[in-house]
């Protein structure tokens, strides 16, 4: 079982630093794990504004630097090159509003049968720590756009905090803008994703 555990005791074993230099690290060895997120959905229509959240996420697979180890991880995981790689995965029809009727529209909108998963696959970090840029690309809805996501990053403990937000157009993943009542109620195609996740070290 998976669990929460100090930098120094996840990398002090060799077989641990071996695991990190080498390749991509699917999520079954994956020394990062999401201990717990939120990520909302929010946006308006010209009677009301709405939103939808989800807890939940996870991380479906990593690439570290070569630099990467030891009581500086989430140091050198910040600077370029220590995060090579970093997928992230939400599972669309986990994001719930207030309003069934609105979380069916939603689902139909995002084609969660045909597209269940959210997705997220970073190709380069820029900046510092503490304020970061990740440059990848964001699947919704099964349409895939380039999208540079700007990033606060504090340490928690032995934990990363990252949040951000950023702003989207529905029609860009090919989403129609939701309309109700003959039309007399339409939604703007601009949404924004705003999104808090606390990020930990496991051990297998």
């Amino acid at each position: 079982m998976k669990r929460t555990l100090p930098v120094c005791s996840v990398f002090g074993s060799a077989l641990a630093v071996t695991a990190l230099l080498t390749g991509t690290i699917t999520l079954a060895q994956s020394p990062l794990a999401i201990n717990t997120a939120r990520i909302t959905i929010a946006g308006t229509s010209n009677v009301h504004d709405y939103s939808a959240t989800t807890a939940q996420a996870k991380v479906t697979s990593v690439q570290l630097g070569d630099a990467v180890a030891g009581a500086t991880f989430w140091d050198d995981v910040q600077k370029p090159g220590g995060l090579q790689a970093f997928e992230l995965s939400v599972p669309a029809a986990t994001l719930k509003s207030s309003k069934d009727g609105l979380d069916k529209n939603m689902y139909k909108a995002l084609k969660v049968t045909a597209h269940p998963e959210i997705g997220f696959s970073l190709k380069r970090m820029e900046g510092t720590p503490g304020a970061l840029m990740a440059i990848g690309t964001l699947k919704i809805a099964g349409i895939e756009q380039d999208v540079t996501l700007p990033l606060k990053t504090s340490r928690t403990g032995e934990n990363l905090a990252v949040s951000g937000e950023l702003d989207l157009l529905m029609t860009d993943y090919g989403i129609a803008p939701p309309k109700a009542m003959m039309g007399m109620v339409k939604a703007s195609p601009k949404i924004k994703v705003t999104f808090e996740v606390l990020l930990g070290v496991t051990s297998t």
